[in-house]
């Protein structure tokens, strides 16, 4: 009897498995065109999968354990259980083989049910919940009809009853694993997933060698000069096809939500469920199903679970103001992200929430004007003056006043040019740049400065979705930069390095190494105290701190050059349970303290507490943003100070060498300074 119902609901199942990816696939194809090598991506899919993506999910092990037993058995059991219960092609050996796979997915199961006893609150709830009994349904029952094909029982072992029983629960799991796959079960996300890795928005993100080592983080160009493009997201089919894919690859783990800083500062905004949001707008329908956390927004006026609409073509926000209609998503959720790539860099399934957010901002910003509170000033100030605060433009240096700085207009040339950046404008991060002066000057570099040629580097503009401000500045500092000859920029804010290094060259501008590089502060001082040209006195200050600035470590990577040099001051960092790729955000991101969107607590108030309960006295710092913010906190425990500081308090002149004198024979001490 099993012989004859097994290949008709196998081939059932994969029937109507094609039926759904076809109409999956329509749903995506409702968004804009984007151009992917298909080819090249289907066949990387495989390497993606089982390196890029298990580098992300193998920093739980257990998880990643578990998933190499559910899903890799899932995988062979199905093929498996084609060629040898669909196509008939019983032996010994596929039959082993199959066993073992289908094993294998049990004791995977095993470890999902055991996860979902008591599941952490990031973890959707709901359809989930019947994952793992899924799970072993097909598992079970896949094993118990292969036992006669290796002869552990005869072919005609059990009753009807009992084939109709094994049958029956095989049609729950066929339903589950391959129905649910393509129909948006919970198993959605295998098959969403896998393609998404093949076609992602951002294939340089996928490494050459083993480990993963690609980053790729600066945001996407609009063409303003294409009369007819709609500037930014309004819509769920505004996003391109191949994003719209990677909302629907959403695994709802909740990992984005855990290390969110909004959502832990109680405002409204959980990327898990933004990107839910986006899979029902591309769909159709409200978010009444979602099963996982809201954001924490029903206690600031925000709509509870049930009262988002939306349609593919329809508005993602209330079009009519920013706070009520019905819509998919309110504003003050697009303006609480901080960009902090937080979400981006901890999610399995590799999607862009900061891209999502950034293009939903470009759209409210470009088309509408709605940027919140003192966004709009700043963008008013930035057309005007070329800087956020309203400065004027002739003041940049007044600060150096006594510094004699060079300037590039001089100079001409240079080995480096010192991007001063709007700090120059902050009287507490003037003192910064004093300190980098002089440590640069200590270490004999030839440095020059752009002084009132230099303009702000556009990131906040970019963040608040002022696409058009942006790339006004950003053209304008291009072609000054391209006036002079030098080898690199250094520069203290880590936003600025980023806009610069990562940002400007698809408008034409740095990022083209055979011109020159861009470099943070910390690793040109790593470098210059590699090379022997900084010498430090013994650190005798109490312990230290480092905080991880997001610009710098998540999205450029750089989190050793900073520890190196605390190193060569002697002092052994104290790190923080959230350190390096996991560190808590300062909130002073993506505009977030110009919206200003409230919340339960504030975001710099969290990572001052992660500072106190390391007990430094001190924590250091390499970004004007986050000195800020972490200075802001009202009865902080720590001091707040810039590498750059610590580094200028240390220095000693270059230690007396020996030279011996052989015609006198006689040793005479010579200073080098």
């Amino acid at each position: 009897m099993l012989e004859t119902l097994l290949p008709i609901l196998i081939f059932a199942a994969l029937a109507l498995a094609v039926v759904g990816a076809w109409r999956r696939i329509r749903l995506w194809r409702q968004g804009r065109p984007a151009e992917v090598d298909l080819l090249r991506g289907l066949a990387a899919m495989p390497r993606r999968y089982l390196v890029d993506l298990h580098h992300v999910v193998g920093r739980d092990k257990v998880m990643s354990n578990t998933h190499v037993a559910t899903a890799g058995g899932f995988v062979a059991a199905a093929v498996l259980m084609i060629l040898v219960h669909g196509f008939g092609l019983a032996n010994p050996v596929l039959g082993g083989l199959l066993l073992a796979a289908s094993a294998t997915m049990f004791v995977g199961s095993l470890f999902v049910a055991k996860r979902r006893r008591n599941p952490p609150a990031r973890l959707s709830k709901g359809p989930w919940m019947r994952l793992p009994k899924s799970l072993m349904a097909f598992s079970v029952s896949v094993f118990l009809i292969t036992l006669p094909t290796v002869g552990v029982l005869p072919q005609d072992a059990g009753s009807w009853f009992l084939a109709l029983v094994l049958s029956a629960v095989l049609v729950w799991g066929l339903g589950e694993m391959f129905f649910g796959m393509t129909w948006g079960g919970p198993m959605k996300h295998a098959f969403a997933g896998a393609l998404h890795l093949a076609f992602h928005r951002r294939p340089e993100r996928f490494s050459t060698k083993l480990g993963g080592e690609g980053r790729s983080t600066g945001l996407k160009a609009l063409n303003l000069d294409d009369p007819g493009a709609k500037l930014g997201v309004e819509t769920p089919s505004d996003f391109t096809w191949n994003q719209l894919l990677g909302f629907d690859a959403c695994v709802q783990c909740g990992r984005c939500e855990a290390v969110c800083p909004a959502f832990a500062a109680g405002q409204p905004l959980n990327p898990k469920k933004l990107i839910q949001d986006m899979v029902v707008g591309m769909a159709g329908g409200s978010d009444a199903a979602y099963a996982g956390s809201p954001h924490p927004s029903q206690g600031l006026g925000g709509k509870p679970v049930g009262e988002h609409f939306g349609s593919p073509h329809g508005p993602i926000v209330a079009p009519d103001s920013m706070k009520s209609g019905k819509a998919l998503v309110d504003a003050e959720t697009l303006w609480s992200c901080t960009t902090c790539r937080a979400c981006v860099e901890e999610c399995p399934m590799m999607i862009e929430h900061v891209d999502a957010v950034v293009d939903m901002r470009r759209f409210l910003t470009l088309e509408h004007g709605n940027t919140p509170n003192k966004g709009a000033e700043v963008l008013d100030n930035l057309i005007a003056t070329d800087n956020p605060g309203g400065f004027d433009p002739g003041s940049r240096l007044h600060w150096a006043a006594d510094l004699n700085l060079p300037l590039m207009a001089d100079v001409k040339q240079a080995d480096v040019l010192l991007w001063l950046g709007d700090g120059a404008f902050d009287m507490r991060n003037q003192r910064t740049l004093r300190a980098l002066i002089k440590v640069l000057r200590a270490a004999e570099v030839e440095f020059a400065v752009l002084g009132v040629e230099e303009r702000d580097s556009g990131d906040v503009a970019r963040r608040l979705g002022d696409e058009a401000t942006f790339q006004s500045l950003a053209r304008r500092n291009i072609a000054t930069l391209a006036k002079y000859r030098f080898q690199r920029i250094v520069t203290c804010d880590p936003h600025s390095f980023h806009v610069l290094g990562n940002e400007y060259g698809e408008l034409g501008g740095p990022g083209a190494p055979d011109r020159y590089e861009v470099r943070h502060h910390s690793t040109y001082i790593a470098e210059l105290f590699e090379a022997g040209r900084l010498h430090f006195a013994p650190w005798k200050g109490g312990k230290v701190t480092y905080h991880d600035p997001c610009y710098l470590g998540r999205y450029n990577g750089e989190y050793e050059a900073p520890r190196n040099v605390l190193k060569a001051l002697g002092i052994e960092v104290k790190e923080m349970e959230r350190s390096g790729y996991r560190s808590r955000c300062c909130g002073g991101g993506g505009g977030a303290p110009i919206t200003d969107i409230p919340g339960e607590r504030r975001i710099p108030d969290m990572r001052m507490n992660d500072v106190k309960q390391t007990g430094a006295e001190l924590v250091a710092v390499g970004c004007p943003q986050c000195t800020a913010m972490l200075e802001g906190v009202v009865d902080a425990s720590a001091e707040v100070r810039d590498i750059a500081e610590l580094v200028a308090d240390a220095l000693v002149a270059r230690p007396a060498v020996k030279v011996v004198d052989a015609a006198a024979n006689k040793t005479t001490a010579e200073e080098v300074t």
